[in-house]
């Protein structure tokens, strides 16, 4: 074995993409900041039964964990940052006036990859609401993940809308399952399986066809009869539709729950085009706090390497090569509208050697 090797689904990101993705970034950020989500910075590490316990239904499965030898305790490296931000808005920030806004960046490692996306430790980026779930809420989380993403150049962005808690609702309502067959029934109709869903409660298999384009979608599952039981998500789930058309292409598969398994009323996926699988997430969910209270948040989270991967980020250079002798006061003024200066060092380097496209010449830059 070499030592030069690395684990598994890890990688180095070397440049440009990791200046890229450090730009892309920022530009999230900035959006956030501007719609007034501060941000936070949580470890990277913390006790599993803390990180586990945030948010209601959530899984850790996927969360890397080993004994601390200072404490004893098992610690886990964050899989996800939404459960930290969960427990800085319950505990540290308890006393802030709600709703509070937050956003964060940071590194996250998953026990294990997934098919479609084999990293194991991605950048993720997003916003939190924390205190409200309403639609207003959700209206606005998804108009700020789609301008952050609009502002880092992310172009042909499609949402994909899911409702998490509609089989729950309607097998306590209208349309009864046995509760030891209620968690087949969410996995059969999110693999679209008619066959199965008819054997074990035929009544559902038409939110099998309620997917697609949004607005046709939407209509079939209206036509859906539920006993009025979805109407308030259902009319909850245009609104939030209608601020987003002209912006997005949208579309809706009300039985979606890979990776919405600690989501609550809404979830929905962000893709790309050209871009195989997800560039981001987001729904919302509940908090928990120490005595038990519940609370109501709904956010987004983004994926910088899916992005920079995806083309979306520019990669290419514009590097200005400034030769031994040049003016230090041009080259200055040259930064300060915005080329990047690679000064020489000693005469034997070289445009080509520092990737350089320009050189600094008496007159300005000159194209190489």
């Amino acid at each position: 074995m070499t030592l030069s090797l690395l684990p598994e689904g890890f990688h180095d990101r070397l440049p440009p993409f990791a200046d890229v993705a450090a730009r892309l970034e920022a530009r999230v950020m900035e959006a956030a900041f501007a719609h007034g989500y501060e941000r936070i910075d949580p470890p990277l590490v913390e006790f599993f039964e803390g990180l586990a316990q945030r948010l209601k239904a959530s899984r850790t499965i996927d969360a890397v964990r080993y004994v601390d030898p200072v404490s004893q305790r098992t610690l886990a490296i964050r899989p996800d940052m939404t459960a930290q931000v969960g427990r800085i808005a319950a505990t540290r920030m308890a006393h802030h006036p709600r709703p509070v806004r937050l956003s964060y960046a940071g590194p996250v490692v998953k026990l294990r990859a997934a098919e479609l996306a084999p990293e194991r430790e991605q950048r993720q980026m997003g916003c939190e609401l924390i205190g409200l779930d309403s639609v207003a809420a959700a209206r606005e989380i998804a108009g700020v993940a789609v301008e952050a993403l609009t502002a880092a150049g992310v172009a042909d962005i499609s949402i994909d809308f899911t409702l998490p808690d509609l089989v729950d609702i309607l097998a306590a309502g209208p349309f009864p399952v046995a509760s030891d067959k209620i968690a087949a029934l969410k996995d059969r109709l999110d693999a679209k399986d008619a066959a199965a869903v008819a054997a074990i409660a035929p009544a559902y298999l038409p939110l099998i066809e309620a997917a697609g384009p949004f607005e046709a979608a939407h209509d079939r599952l209206c036509a859906f009869d539920a006993g009025g039981a979805l109407t308030s998500r259902l009319d909850g789930l245009w609104a939030i539709a209608e601020s987003l058309k002209g912006k997005v292409a949208l579309t809706l598969d009300p039985t979606e729950r890979h990776g919405f398994e600690y989501q609550s009323w809404i979830g929905f996926s962000i893709f790309a085009g050209g871009v195989r699988g997800e560039i981001g997430r987001g729904g919302s969910y509940t908090v928990m706090h120490e005595d038990g209270r519940e609370e109501p948040a709904i956010g987004f989270s983004l994926y910088a390497d899916a992005i920079v991967n995806g083309g979306f980020a520019p990669t290419q250079r514009r590097r200005l090569f400034v030769p031994i002798g040049s003016d230090p006061a041009l080259a200055a003024r040259m930064r300060g509208e915005g080329w990047v200066t690679v000064a020489a060092l000693d005469d034997g380097d070289t445009p080509a050697a520092q990737l350089c496209t320009h050189i600094l010449m008496a007159g300005g830059p000159r194209q190489l």
